[in-house]
C-alpha cells in the first residue's frame, strides 16, 4: 500500500468521513468491495476515506492494482494464504497450559511448523509468478520471499523445530548460588545420547537418579517448575519468532485486502457493463479536472444496470456551477465527481471511460439534509453549523462539493450567504463544485464572467424529457418543475380553474 511504510487499518479517519459516507453514498461502494467480508470492509473503509495527496504514491498503488487486475487469481490466492495462516494459528489450542514455559514452547513449535508449510507455498507462488508481475510492490515482495525463504533457511528452521519438540527429554545446566539454590538455568542442545563419561572412555558407573512416586503431586509440581526454568528462555524466544511470522501474515493480509476489494468491485461493475479506467492523478494546484463517461458508481450498483455517464471539461476551473431541470441528474453528477476523486486518490480505478484530476488535499461535502425532528435549532442554522465545521478543516487545494446548500431560507438571503461563502473559498485557493436551484446566486456569478468558472446545466429536451446529462450552459430562471407536474397530473401547470373545469366538462 505504501512504498516506505505499513498500511494502518486503525488509522484515525478524517473528521468529515461520516459526511462523505452519507452524502456520496459510499456505503454501497464499500459493501461491493467487501462482498460480505467484514475485514475487507474495514480495509476498504480505511483506504477510500484516507486519501493520498501525492501523485507518486497514487501511481505506486495503481501499478500494483494493475498487476492484480491482470492476475486476479494469483492475487486472491496469496491473500487466501495469509488468511489461512491466521485462521489455522487460532485453531492451535493453547489453553491454560500455554501460559507455562513448556506449554508455550509446545504451542509455538506447532504453530511454527504450520507456518513453515504455508511459507513454502508462498515462496513457490513467488517463483512461479514473479515474471508476470511488473509493479514495484509485487516485485519487491517476490524478491524478498525468494531470497530470504531459501532452502537453507527452511532446512535450518525445520532442524530447530525437530530439536525443540524435546522428544528425548531435556538437557540443561544450572549454577549453584547462595544456600545451594539453583540459578542461571540454560537449556542445552543434546549432541549425543551417550553420557560424557562414555564419550571420553571412562567406565560406566551408576548415575544419580531421583524418581518421583506416581502420586507425589508436590514432587511432580517441583519437577515441572524445574523443567520450566530450563525451557523458559527458549519458550520466550520461540514465542517471539511465532509472533513475528504471524505479524508478517497479518500485514500481508491487510496490504492485499484493499486490492482484493478492488477486484470484487471491478467484477461487479463488469457484470453491469460499466466502464472503468485508471485515472491520471495530476499535481496539487494544477487545476485539472476532466473526464469522459463518468458515472455514479453507487447508483449503478444500486440499480444493477448501466447508468448515463457524463463528460466534464473543467481544466483550469476553480468554480463549477451546476443548474437546470429538476430531476435532471445534477446531484448524481456531483456524486460521480466526488466519488471519482476519492477512488483516484486511494489508488483505485474510476468508473469512467477516462478521468484525470488534480490531487486535492481533502474532499468535503455539504449536501442538503432531510428535516430532522430532533434538531434544536432551525434548518439554516444547522446548515451554517456544518459549513463552519468544514471550514475549520479546510486547507488550500481542497475540494468542496455543495448540493442545494442554503436553500432552506428565501432565495435572496440564501443566494447572498452562498455567494459570500463561495467567494471566500475561491480566495483561499479551494475548488468548489456547486449544484443549486438558487438562480440569483448562479446568475450573479455568471454575470461576473469569472475566468476560472464553468457553468453547467442539466440537459432538457424540447419535449421536456431529461437525458440525465450535464452540459455547458448558462443558468436559467426556471427548473422546469412544470414538466414534472404535467407528467404526474397530465395538466398544464398555469391552467386557470375555469379552464380546468371546462376541460373536465
Amino acid at each position: 500500500m505504501y512504498r516506505d511504510r505499513d498500511f494502518d487499518l486503525e488509522r484515525e479517519l478524517p473528521a468529515h468521513a461520516a459526511d462523505l459516507r452519507q452524502d456520496l453514498e459510499l456505503q454501497t461502494l464499500l459493501d461491493a468491495m467487501a462482498a460480505g467480508d467484514r475485514f475487507l470492509l474495514q480495509a476498504a473503509n480505511a483506504a477510500v476515506l484516507a486519501s493520498l495527496d501525492d501523485p507518486e504514491a497514487i501511481l505506486y498503488r495503481q501499478d500494483i492494482l494493475a498487476d492484480c487486475l491482470a492476475q486476479p487469481g494469483v492475487a486472491r490466492e496469496i491473500y487466501a494464504l495469509a488468511c489461512e495462516a491466521m485462521e489455522r494459528e487460532k485453531r492451535v489450542y493453547g489453553g491454560f497450559y500455554s501460559v507455562l514455559p513448556d506449554g508455550l514452547l509446545s504451542r509455538s513449535v506447532e504453530v511454527l511448523q504450520m507456518f513453515v508449510g504455508i511459507l513454502k507455498r508462498l515462496r513457490q507462488f513467488a517463483e512461479d509468478h514473479r515474471a508476470s508481475f511488473r509493479s514495484e510492490g509485487f516485485t519487491t515482495l517476490f524478491e524478498m520471499l525468494i531470497t530470504e525463504l531459501d532452502d537453507e533457511y527452511f532446512a535450518s528452521i525445520e532442524e530447530h523445530l525437530r530439536r525443540l519438540k524435546l522428544k528425548d527429554g531435556i538437557l540443561m545446566s544450572a549454577d549453584l548460588g547462595t544456600g545451594n539454590h539453583g540459578g542461571n538455568y540454560v537449556l542445552r542442545r543434546r549432541v549425543s545420547k551417550q553420557s560424557w563419561k562414555e564419550r571420553i572412555g571412562l567406565p560406566d558407573r551408576p548415575g544419580y537418579v531421583y524418581q518421583i512416586a506416581d502420586r507425589d503431586e508436590s514432587g511432580m509440581q517441583a519437577l515441572a517448575e524445574l523443567r520450566g526454568r530450563g525451557t523458559s528462555l527458549v519458550a520466550s524466544a520461540v514465542g517471539r519468532s511465532t509472533d513475528h511470522i504471524l505479524s508478517f501474515f497479518r500485514m500481508l493480509r491487510a496490504e492485499l485486502a484493499f486490492y482484493v476489494g478492488c477486484l470484487n468491485l471491478r467484477e461487479r461493475l463488469a457484470e453491469i457493463g460499466e466502464p472503468t479506467c485508471m485515472p491520471e492523478p495530476m499535481g496539487v494546484g494544477t487545476a485539472g479536472l476532466s473526464g469522459r463517461g463518468l458515472v455514479d458508481v453507487s447508483l449503478s450498483l444500486t440499480l444493477g444496470e448501466r447508468v448515463v455517464g457524463n463528460d466534464l471539461d473543467a481544466d483550469r476551473r476553480h468554480l463549477v456551477m451546476v443548474t437546470g431541470a429538476n430531476r435532471g441528474g445534477k446531484s448524481t453528477f456531483l456524486r460521480s465527481v466526488g466519488v471519482a476523486h476519492l477512488m483516484m486518490q486511494c489508488g483505485m480505478f474510476v468508473a469512467a471511460d477516462s478521468f484525470r484530476a488534480s490531487v486535492c488535499r481533502g474532499v468535503f461535502t455539504h449536501f442538503k439534509r432531510e428535516e430532522d425532528a430532533t434538531m434544536q435549532s432551525g434548518k439554516l442554522d444547522e446548515e451554517l453549523g456544518r459549513m463552519s465545521a468544514i471550514v475549520d478543516e479546510l486547507s488550500s487545494q481542497s475540494l468542496v462539493l455543495l448540493n442545494e446548500s442554503f436553500a432552506s431560507t428565501n432565495e435572496r438571503e440564501g443566494s447572498e450567504i452562498a455567494r459570500q461563502i463561495v467567494r471566500a473559498l475561491l480566495a483561499a485557493g479551494i475548488k468548489v463544485i456547486y449544484v443549486t436551484h438558487l438562480f440569483e446566486l448562479a446568475q450573479s456569478l455568471h454575470v461576473e464572467q469569472l475566468p476560472d468558472a464553468l457553468f453547467l446545466r442539466a440537459e432538457r429536451l424540447a419535449d421536456g424529457r431529461r437525458t440525465f446529462r450535464v452540459v455547458e450552459g448558462q443558468p436559467l430562471p426556471t427548473s422546469h418543475g412544470g414538466d414534472l407536474y404535467r407528467r404526474v397530473f397530465g395538466a398544464v401547470l398555469d391552467a386557470t380553474p375555469a379552464a380546468a373545469d371546462a376541460g373536465l366538462a
